[in-house]
């Protein structure tokens, strides 16, 4: 039983730094794919690249700007993961 919670555990923060890395990149694209949206649908313009090369933009630059802190966090993460491979063996 004691192995089982230790596995959910880590499977529980892992679901958690993956929102938490994945957050910075997605909200502001998906604001950007709203906005870009609404600006189409009052403009009657249905050209695809017009909705894709401004979200690629948004996402390159969230990269830039949180590319670094979402390495961090997830090198952490993982040095944790590797801490506790004695205490997994040892149990």
């Amino acid at each position: 039983m004691e192995n089982s919670d230790f596995f959910l555990g880590i499977a529980q923060q892992a679901l958690w730094i993956t929102a938490l890395a994945a957050t910075p990149i997605l909200v502001p694209a998906l604001i950007a794919g709203l906005v870009l949206g609404m600006i189409q649908a009052a403009t009657s313009i249905n050209e695809q690249t017009l909705s894709f090369v401004p979200k690629l933009i948004v996402v390159a630059g969230m990269l830039a700007l949180f590319g670094g802190s979402i390495m961090l966090l997830i090198a952490d993460f993982t040095r944790e993961i590797f801490d506790r491979i004695p205490q997994m063996l040892g149990n």
